[in-house]
């Protein structure tokens, strides 16, 4: 198959949606089919630099979020790239610029649109002038404009099937949660890591990693910190990632006293964070705005345990103590980071680890996506077989 993926989200961008693209695109080629990816540009990458089957178009940043770009042209540069491709199925992955294009192309080659939802914009409102303009009722507005006529939607998680569910999307939903490359998480060698960092080789290590949004709750984590302290006093808690509430979390953590407990890296390549969760004794999620959460089973993948809110999605994740707990209380969240930081080698059941990591192996998440590929392929063409013919 010749799968085109569109998508305002890209490398060299950092976020769950491109490592996501990048996974499902490994995974693709890795089982035959060719990938074309058609994204925007990005001002760290140079215009001439060659990047295979990727084609860029022309964007700027987008308006309150502005390391996120939004195509301002391109439309029938794609349609006629992709006609010369002779793609045989496009996958969007955004609702915005390249979305809309995508949808545009597979229109014209008349060919199926599969689209990943990844977002759950009404945990985002606050972007756009403070949440004064932009409510829920016009996220479900949008969401059914984009969802209409398209052949298929990819949820990752039952938490987004639901969502897209109430608000009346009619297309088939199948719910495939990322996957992670799982050879990638084979334990590396973290002392080393550890010694950049300044830690100890026994030195109890929480571990934020997410872009640092205000809707992550990271300043909820650091809150905590004191009294995780009074318990274990020499544990230190590591914030892996860059965004716009740095600054605040910078000045809260000096606020509070902690510089010496509380460190920020600023952001990291993604081929070197599986060595950060690895080097990790507890991984710690403040945040209750997660479609998915593909920090979680990255956190899994690595062995390392997880304290995250609880929802439908990671209270179903973490079915055991061995893999993790889900919390609604700083009490409870700070008792359990105790817990494992001080007894989390005690708890372990390989046999369960390892079935969950095969439910969430890319090569199961790449399997079920070319499965609806295939499905959206026989239904379209079911669908084009009983439209009539006029043009005789």
């Amino acid at each position: 198959m010749n799968i085109g993926i569109f998508t305002d989200t890209y490398f060299p961008q950092v976020s769950g949606v491109a490592t996501s693209i990048k996974t499902l695109r490994d995974q693709l080629e890795k089982q035959g089919h060719q990938v074309y990816i058609f994204t925007t540009t990005d001002p760290h990458v140079e215009k001439n630099v060659y990047e295979r089957n990727v084609f860029r178009f022309q964007s700027i940043p987008f308006v309150s979020f502005t390391d996120r770009r939004i195509a301002v042209r391109g439309l029938f540069q794609a349609y006629q790239i992709a006609k010369e491709l002779n793609l045989d199925v496009v996958h969007t992955q955004t609702e915005f610029s390249m979305g809309w294009i995508g949808k545009f192309v597979a229109r014209n080659l008349e060919i199926p649109c599969l689209h990943t939802y990844h977002t759950m914009y009404e945990d985002y409102l606050h972007y756009v002038a403070n949440g004064k303009i932009l409510k829920p009722v016009h996220v479900k507005q949008g969401t059914l404009a984009f969802c209409y006529h398209l052949t298929g939607v990819v949820a990752p998680s039952d938490r987004v099937l639901t969502t897209l569910t109430d608000y009346g999307v009619k297309a088939p939903i199948r719910v495939i949660p990322t996957g992670v490359n799982l050879h990638q998480y084979e334990q590396p060698d973290t002392a080393n890591l550890r010694r950049q960092l300044g830690y100890e080789p026994d030195t109890p290590v929480i571990l934020s990693l997410s872009r640092l949004a205000y809707e992550k709750n990271i300043k909820a984590s650091i809150a905590a910190m004191p009294q995780i302290l009074a318990q274990v006093p020499n544990a230190q808690l590591l914030i892996v990632g860059e965004g716009p509430a740095h600054e605040d979390l910078v000045k809260q953590t000096e606020e509070a006293g902690l510089t010496d407990h509380v460190s920020f890296t600023g952001e990291v390549n993604n081929d070197e964070v599986f060595r950060y969760y690895h080097m990790a004794n507890v991984f710690l999620s403040s945040s209750d705005s997660e479609s998915q959460g593909l920090t979680y089973i990255e956190a899994m993948a690595a062995g390392t345990k997880i304290v995250v809110m609880t929802s439908p999605y990671t209270d179903d994740l973490l079915s055991s103590r061995t893999l993790g707990v889900t919390y609604r209380t700083t009490d409870t969240m700070i008792k359990n980071v105790v817990d494992y930081l001080l007894h989390g080698d005690e708890e372990q059941d390989p046999d369960l680890l390892a079935r969950t990591l095969s439910e969430i192996s890319a090569d199961t998440f790449g399997q079920h996506v070319i499965e609806f590929y295939q499905d959206a392929q026989a239904s379209y063409e079911r669908s084009h077989e009983d439209t009539p013919d006029f043009t005789d």
